[in-house]
């Protein structure tokens, strides 16, 4: 009002355009009068505060008429604990924003526990976000896990709900409830939308059993899952170092995946892996000797799997293999979810894995074929049972002995077919000489005189061929025998893994930064077969562009020691005592058993016998001899 009066009287003067001393003194006056209103007016502070509060007062109670409403569309039957909280959880996931609003939303995991196997299962995603194997240590003796502090794997389902939201169960909460069923222990975990509709992650475990009963089904969520948009289940892990050596262990680190009623397929080593496969039954991302799998009842109708390579600097990445990735999609039934699964969390052990009954035998790394065929039905059973009684290393000499008895036969026709073609040897050089200028010729000859000696130049490699199978199931034994992990022998310290005697302080590309003694034995000890088996046949000269046979036989003990040098040293004893063996048995039956002088008469007698000539054998004969002609008659014109 007194700035109204003064405002006033401003312009009554100014528009009178009268300015005298009197007007002057008036106008202070009344700002004056102003100023003491507006002084003794001012509310204090105690009235101030009180103004403040009862407008944050007024606020909460629009923010919370706001939280009510929305609470009472999404949830009804909610009670109302911190509005605004709630508030926000229902804006962003709709009606599964009652899950944030509980208790569980909080955080924290359960623990299943037996003998063998210990489980946490975080409320954040309901997934398992701790596997630890009791009974097995790493290289470096820390107890083993496949998954830790909930870093290196995740599993959560992604769908969308018919108010068109994108979810991830693995970033929600659910509510755990753990009871006891017998001796099982039943961990069911609720993705909650009321109480009565939900979806439900339900986990038994048994006693002494890697293998876990897992449910997922969901309840009363018919109307609102959007079924004509993809539920993908999607699981990944970053594969943990367990063994010495990161890149050999990440050589046998692969995805594995059955489908199809019970074909089986893997992704392969590379930087970058991706498989596809319809009819899915079990997923496993196996390590060297321990593997995580998902196996379910109902097959799904399409898997997607990739692996990556997370070694791209052995010296630098020493604690992750690769990281591996399951998609999977799962049918919505009336409206619902309900898959019956399994989850193994164990050693990559054959024994172990073929129990089951579930086709989880292929995990294993044994060869393909008729390798796997021998190592499944002869050297798993004889192994297991001789490792049984005796110490791991001496099991695999003792194994040695009894593979190499029983080739014994097939090692004495192959040196016998030796000693033959030492017999004719004088003979082939005459030949040789004769018609050097004449290849045919001097084949044809050659061919004549081992039908009418009764020798076949075959006859020695038919023997070794027959030994290949052997010698490849093995090859694909050890690596994969569980049960020489972490056993030592002499200066082994694990016999799945190299022995180490000199420690370098460089690494030699392609031999590594250790020397291994055990692969120097066994290189020696193949040198010397080879030098009894091929050396003492072995031309002094070969043809032009043919290869240097006697280089040959100098560079494979190379190759072999440095290929061994990275490998158990298992399988190193195994070729060491193989091969001592073998040239054991070969000096006996040079010795003691085959009669030279014996051997050179009966090829001497079947010289004069008159052959029967096969009619197939005439027809090449024929052919080489028309051949012959055609050549000397092209060398006339």
């Amino acid at each position: 009002m007194f700035c109204f009066l003064l405002d006033s009287r401003l312009h009554i003067i100014m528009e009178e355009k009268q300015f005298d001393a009197k007007s002057l003194i008036g106008y202070a006056l009344l700002f004056s009068i102003a100023i003491w209103f507006f002084y003794t007016n001012k509310p204090t502070e105690e009235e101030l505060e009180a103004q403040k509060q009862e407008q944050i007062a007024q606020e909460q109670k629009e923010i919370k008429a706001s939280a009510d409403e929305a609470i009472a569309e999404f949830a009804p039957s909610v009670a109302a604990v911190d509005s605004l909280a709630q508030l926000a959880a229902f804006q962003k996931l709709g009606k599964f924003g009652f899950s944030q609003t509980l208790a569980s939303a909080n955080g924290g995991e359960t623990v299943l526990e037996n003998e063998v196997l210990l489980l946490k299962i975080n409320n954040k995603g309901g997934y398992i976000s701790e596997a630890k194997l009791k009974n097995f240590k790493t290289y470096d003796s820390i107890p083993v896990y496949l998954i830790k502090d909930g870093k290196n794997a995740h599993l959560g389902i992604n769908f969308t709900t018919t108010d068109n939201r994108v979810l991830d169960t693995k970033d929600l909460f659910f509510q755990p409830t753990v009871s006891k069923i017998g001796d099982n222990q039943q961990l069911s975990m609720k993705l909650k939308v009321s109480e009565t509709q939900f979806l439900e992650y339900l986990y038994t475990m048994k006693p002494k059993e890697y293998m876990l009963d897992f449910s997922v089904r969901s309840q009363g969520l018919e109307g609102l899952l959007d079924v004509s948009k993809p539920i993908d289940l999607n699981w990944d892990l970053e594969a943990l170092r367990h063994s010495k050596s990161n890149t050999y262990e990440n050589r046998y680190t692969e995805v594995v995946f059955e489908y199809e009623n019970g074909r089986d397929d893997y992704t392969g080593q590379g930087d970058f892996k991706e498989e596809e496969a319809e009819d899915v039954t079990y997923v496993a991302f196996k390590q060297h000797f321990f593997s995580s799998i998902l196996l379910t009842e109902n097959a799904f109708k399409t898997g997607k799997f990739t692996s990556s390579n997370l070694i791209k600097d052995e010296e630098i990445d020493t604690l992750k293999l690769k990281k591996f990735t399951a998609q999977l999609p799962l049918d919505v039934k009336s409206g619902n979810i309900n898959y019956q699964m399994n989850w193994y969390y164990g050693p990559t052990d054959y024994k172990i894995l073929n129990s089951y009954d579930k086709n989880l035998d292929e995990v294993v790394s044994l060869g393909w074929g008729i390798f796997g065929w021998i190592n499944k039905f002869l050297f798993i059973p004889l192994f297991g049972l001789l490792s049984g009684m005796l110490p791991a290393g001496i099991a695999i000499i003792v194994m040695t002995i009894l593979v190499k008895l029983g080739l014994s036969p097939v090692t004495y026709k192959s040196f016998v077919s030796q000693e033959r073609m030492k017999v004719l040897k004088p003979e082939i050089a005459e030949l040789n000489e004769k018609y050097a200028d004449n290849a045919m010729k001097k084949q044809q000859e050659t061919m004549k005189l081992y039908g009418k000696a009764g020798v076949s130049p075959m006859s020695g490699c038919i023997p070794a061929l027959l030994q290949m199978p052997i010698l490849y199931a093995l090859f694909s034994f050890f690596p994969s025998a569980i049960a020489l992990r972490q056993k030592g022998f002499l200066w082994a310290d694990d016999l799945s893994s190299y022995d180490t005697i000199i420690n370098l302080p460089f690494k030699i590309p392609f031999y590594g930064d250790h020397v291994s003694l055990f692969p120097i034995l066994a290189s020696i000890a193949i040198f010397f077969y080879m030098q009894m088996t091929t050396g003492q046949n072995m031309p002094a000269q070969t043809q032009p562009g043919m290869p240097n046979m006697k280089f040959i036989m100098y560079l494979s003990p190379v190759m072999m020691l440095f290929f061994f040098n990275s490998y158990p040293s298992g399988l190193s004893l195994y070729y060491f005592v193989s091969n001592l063996i073998t040239i054991g048995i070969m000096l006996v039956i040079k010795n003691f058993i085959i009669d030279k002088d014996r051997i050179h008469a009966q090829i001497q007698e079947n010289k004069k016998k008159p052959k029967k000539v096969s009619k197939f054998k005439q027809k090449i004969q024929a052919a080489m001899d028309q051949a012959q002609q055609q050549q000397e008659m092209a060398k006339k014109k």
